[in-house]
């Protein structure tokens, strides 16, 4: 695991930044002064789930309520490669 990453680190959106639906190109997108960033689905389950409140283990869980067809461990994977790049971008911070 991305030390960076770790279970109970609670993330939030970078002050300034803001996911948002974009109805014309269906998908999330990631809105910041300079411009956008497109999202994939898997990117915007993850951020639409950071709150500055939930735990990146209840981020995890309840995305695995939220997809339980995904494999054993996927998720967990996922979001913790997820957010030690969207960290490295400067998307996200925590405390």
């Amino acid at each position: 695991m991305n030390p960076n990453t770790d279970s109970s680190r609670v993330y939030y959106l970078r002050r300034g930044w803001r996911l948002q639906w974009e109805e014309a190109q269906q998908r999330h997108v990631l809105l910041y002064p300079e411009g956008m960033v497109k999202l994939n689905d898997s990117a915007g389950a993850i951020l639409g789930q950071l709150d500055g409140q939930r735990d990146v283990a209840t981020l995890i869980e309840r995305l695995q309520a939220q997809f339980p067809e995904a494999p054993d461990g996927a998720i967990a994977e996922d979001v913790h490669a997820f957010l030690a790049d969207a960290q490295q971008q400067g998307w996200i911070q925590h405390d």
